[in-house]
């Protein structure tokens, strides 16, 4: 069977960030408008007050200290409170193309390769910014890549799932080197006048260069890949095609990111710690030989959590690395971006897993191996 690699990854970061308090002062100032509108009716019982939000509450929260952005001003617009963009032409790069290829180029470049040397392409991302053309097809045409390419949406999840399509791809024959491309702009499918979500998300793009073994030195050997589903409405957004069929409002709010986040909390944490110490027993390894853990960065306590499940210890942030604090919540970027900022001290034979975890449930991991 042909050994497959991680042989580089990329990162695209936005260059604006909004941080905890600057994002509350915008939301306080929504609720406290909100509140004055709806003055009579808040008093009669007919709705409810909103709440103010706080810098404390939400890094108590989740551990988010800040995140980036593609267009800080429309987020933090008291009356608007999403992000501005200006349409472009069919002719023009479109937005999510155009922060997948900046990511692509990073990992060719990192990689030492040229486009000639890759095959595939996958957009593996939590959102589309449209049905079709692919996104990844427009992300190969800007990029000049030959071969095919696909787009995969598995939540949180979908770079990990797009990690195994890529190896399986390199396996097969069907591709020498493959692209898995990661662009999340969050920020667009977030409600942020909602309390209780308002922080989690930011916006970014990663990329993943998958290959033959043989193509070159070093890498990460891919050892083994473990993918499970199993249905929940606890996260979920029903934005889609038949909206306008069902004469429901454009802006109702499950057209947005919404979840039940206290039984996420309790039904995926379990979940992605059984995953991990399954996946790592059918290869005959365990959590205590892994050297690195590169977990989803949706929630401080979530990962805190899975890693004490499987290490039956507190995991320091070396062996478990935190990038949430600085990037949020990125979707299926988040562990890329772990792995991608917190791997070159590693030496040749330190084991490492990433995994993600999210909407589905879905839960992917890919054990790692320096090479």
């Amino acid at each position: 069977m042909t050994d497959v690699v991680i042989r580089a990854t990329g990162l695209f970061t936005p260059s604006q960030t909004i941080s905890n308090e600057e994002l509350v002062a915008a939301f306080n100032t929504y609720v406290a408008r909100y509140n004055a509108e709806h003055a009579a009716r808040i008093a009669a019982g007919e709705i409810a007050a909103l709440v103010e939000s706080s810098a404390e509450f939400i890094e108590k929260a989740s551990g988010i200290k800040q995140r980036y952005v593609l267009d800080k001003a429309g987020v933090l617009d008291p009356a608007r409170m999403y992000p501005r963009f200006a349409p472009r032409p069919d002719d023009a790069l479109s937005l999510e193309a155009e922060i997948g290829v900046a990511a692509a180029r990073e990992a060719l470049a990192r990689a030492g390769r040229d486009v000639a040397d890759v095959d595939a392409v996958i957009c593996a991302a939590s959102n589309m910014q449209r049905p079709y053309p692919a996104m990844a097809v427009e992300i190969q045409h800007a990029l000049g890549i030959k071969g095919f390419a696909f787009d995969m949406n598995v939540a949180c999840s979908s770079a990990t799932f797009g990690i195994e399509q890529a190896a399986n791809a390199v396996r097969s024959g069907s591709a020498r080197s493959v692209l898995v491309v990661n662009p999340e702009i969050c920020s667009a499918h977030l409600e942020w006048r909602d309390r209780d979500c308002h922080f989690i998300f930011g916006d970014v793009a990663t990329a993943i260069l998958v290959e033959r073994a043989d193509m070159g030195d070093g890498g990460w050997a891919i050892l083994g890949t473990k993918l499970a589903t199993s249905f929940s409405n606890n996260i979920r957004n029903n934005a889609g095609f038949l909206n306008r069929c069902e004469d429901t409002p454009a802006d109702a709010r499950d057209k947005l990111f919404r979840q039940e986040g206290r039984k996420v909390f309790k039904e995926v944490c379990p979940m992605a710690a059984e995953h991990i110490g399954t996946h790592l027993a059918a290869l005959g390894r365990t959590p205590a030989g892994v050297r690195r853990f590169w977990l989803h960065q949706a929630n401080l306590s979530m990962n805190q959590l899975i890693a004490r499940r499987l290490l039956e210890r507190d995991a320091t942030f070396d062996e478990a690395p935190v990038i949430l604090d600085q990037y949020a919540n990125t979707a299926s970027a988040g562990s890329i971006i772990a792995f991608h900022l917190n791997h070159e001290d590693l030496t040749e034979g330190d084991l490492g897993v990433i995994c993600s975890f999210g909407a589905g449930y879905s839960i992917g991991s890919v054990v790692i191996q320096r090479r």
